[in-house]
């Protein structure tokens, strides 16, 4: 199971990436074999400032529907419009070219509440 130890991480399962104010944000590879074949990814948050633990999104696969929930409060920026079109992404690529938003954080003490890559393997027993 791919985990780096670069990202942050969350008990809903997504992965964060730092850099200054703004975080990139998608789902682990333990999320995405969980969920299975991905087929569908919607944000419709985009230019909105959302809490903590907000649902921002969903992602849907072949068999079920996954609420995506904001890691840190803020303001969604960017949606990773390559998803639109190659949702099978977040299953091939779901560190890299499977990021699916960028958010302008309101609230840095927050990261503190992240999970390091050792916190989240022994989360999901890995």
């Amino acid at each position: 199971m791919n985990i780096p130890t670069n990202l942050k991480y969350t008990k809903d399962h997504e992965w964060v990436s730092i850099d200054g104010d703004v975080v990139t944000v998608g789902i682990t590879d333990f999320a995405q074999k969980e969920l299975g074949d991905i087929v569908y990814v919607e944000v419709d948050t985009l230019d909105q400032t959302l809490a903590k633990d907000e649902v921002f999104g969903t992602v849907e696969a072949v068999k079920t529907v996954s609420d995506l929930f904001l890691p840190l409060s803020g303001e969604i920026i960017e949606f990773n419009d390559e998803l639109e079109s190659n949702p099978e992404l977040v299953n091939s690529d779901p560190y890299g070219a499977a990021w699916m938003v960028k958010v302008k954080i309101s609230d840095a003490s927050e990261i503190d509440s992240l999970l390091s890559s050792d916190d989240y393997k022994n989360l999901i027993g890995a």
